[in-house]
């Protein structure tokens, strides 16, 4: 039995000689991973041009004996294409979509971060885009269930001032005198993360 869903591209493989293996975020069933058969040697076979970030209309066969569904048809519904026409927007792009890819296991369903997903692509044309990345992270893990650390410094329990440090390494929020603990650590205000997560 065909099965439709709503999905935003995440990540697409070559596969064999002809076939694409893909990963989608789906509102109705969260993450799937599909194949989709022919498409290199016959682009003209799906409706879709499959570009990372691109929102579809999917149909798919179900597999009873893997994770790896069979994906017959591929409607584009909204392109980004804005996004590959600036690096540091395609960076976060990319990073946003394997963070998603990396956080969510497959077949666990949820629309809050589907939409989520969404806004921070719709996002990422007109807002800084570091303080988009940082705030996507929290949100998600949020969400998933793996609330990060925000009331005071993960590090060293010291109270947060107006500024703070998000890191995704240590799980939370760091101080100034700790945010050397995580060099990939960025600048965020702590009142802006919690009205966004609160």
């Amino acid at each position: 039995m065909v099965t439709k869903a709503e999905g935003i591209l995440l990540k697409r493989t070559n596969f064999r000689e002809t076939s694409l293996l893909v990963s989608f975020f789906t509102k109705e069933f969260g993450k799937i991973s599909g194949i989709i058969k022919g498409v290199r040697k016959d682009p003209k076979k799906i409706a879709s041009n499959l570009s990372l970030c691109s929102l579809n209309d999917i149909h798919f066969y179900r597999s009873r004996n893997s994770d790896i569904d069979l994906i017959s048809q591929c409607d584009l519904r909204k392109d980004y294409s804005f996004i590959a026409k600036d690096i540091r927007k395609l960076a976060l792009a990319s990073y946003v979509l394997e963070f998603t890819d990396t956080v969510m296991p497959l077949h666990d369903k949820n629309s809050k971060i589907f939409d989520l997903l969404l806004d921070c692509l719709n996002s990422i044309e007109s807002t800084d885009p570091e303080k988009i990345l940082y705030l996507f992270q929290i949100k998600t893990l949020t969400l998933s269930g793996f609330k990060p650390h925000l009331d005071t410094c993960i590090s060293c329990g010291e109270e947060l001032k107006q500024e703070a440090n998000f890191s995704i390494y240590l799980g939370g929020l760091v101080c100034q005198k700790c945010k050397a603990k995580d060099r990939n650590s960025a600048s965020v205000l702590k009142g802006t993360i919690n009205s966004i997560i609160f």
